[in-house]
């Protein structure tokens, strides 16, 4: 089953009352340190709210589940840091896409599924998510949790190239990688759609910025944010394996 509350109705608890939730009160602290580090959007702080985390990470690492850094989740993948997944979901700025055409659920698409935490996220305000990572074996185990926590009709794995993107379901409303490539590829570009936002962390393997490309027409426009480290994007558009 789907999600329970629409994007921008969610309480700040996610809808739980204590003594339901074990992790609840960490999830609570989890939002609200990433309101004190400037994360501003409401629907991305419901989200935050509403998505077990815990469910994301390897049962070894459930302690560590609201750390604010990187956790690995094997097949040399990481789940990202709270912070920086709420930023590059907040640059994506679904909410307007969503007044722009109140008549339908925005269209995102998550590269590198990793975990599939992310995704999940995406789904919590509203969107209809196409995740698409390389390792089959990722993608299988990021398909069970999502079906899990009740997102596996919001969110469609697929395994492939995530950096030439999924034309199946383009165009997007809202793209974000997961990974950094050495540039922004051209068919994630190509596959935004009017008024859409890309979202990818951009430069060498070790060191990176978070560039947000924006769809007007036939015009791109590219703006540099945060600094920060992912691991590579493997593909065709990204860096060789």
């Amino acid at each position: 089953m789907g999600p329970a509350e629409g994007p921008g109705t969610g309480r700040a608890d996610g809808g739980a009352r204590d003594g339901e939730d074990p992790f609840l009160a960490q999830r609570l602290a989890m939002v609200r340190e990433l309101r004190a580090s400037g994360i501003r959007d409401p629907d991305v702080l419901a989200a935050f709210a509403r998505v077990p985390r815990e469910r994301f990470v390897p049962a070894d690492l459930v302690t560590h589940a609201y750390d604010d850094s990187a956790l690995g989740i094997g097949h040399g993948q990481t789940i990202s840091q709270p912070y920086i997944v709420a930023r590059m979901t907040e640059l994506l700025e679904l909410p307007a896409v969503r007044q722009r055409d109140p008549s339908r659920d925005p269209r995102a698409l998550d590269v590198g599924t990793g975990s599939g935490y992310q995704a999940a996220i995406l789904a919590a305000m509203g969107a209809l998510v196409v995740s698409i990572e390389r390792d089959p074996d990722l993608s299988a185990l990021a398909t069970a949790r999502l079906i899990e926590v009740g997102f596996g009709d919001r969110v469609r794995c697929v395994v492939g190239d995530g950096s030439a993107g999924w034309v199946e379901g383009a165009p997007y409303d809202a793209i974000v990688v997961g990974a950094a490539a050495p540039r922004v590829p051209e068919p994630l570009a190509a596959q935004l759609a009017e008024g859409a936002r890309l979202v990818i962390p951009v430069g060498p393997r070790d060191y990176q910025s978070l560039h947000v490309v924006s769809r007007q027409g036939t015009r791109l426009e590219e703006r540099v944010f945060d600094a920060c480290v992912f691991v590579p994007l493997i593909g065709r558009h990204g860096f060789p394996e």
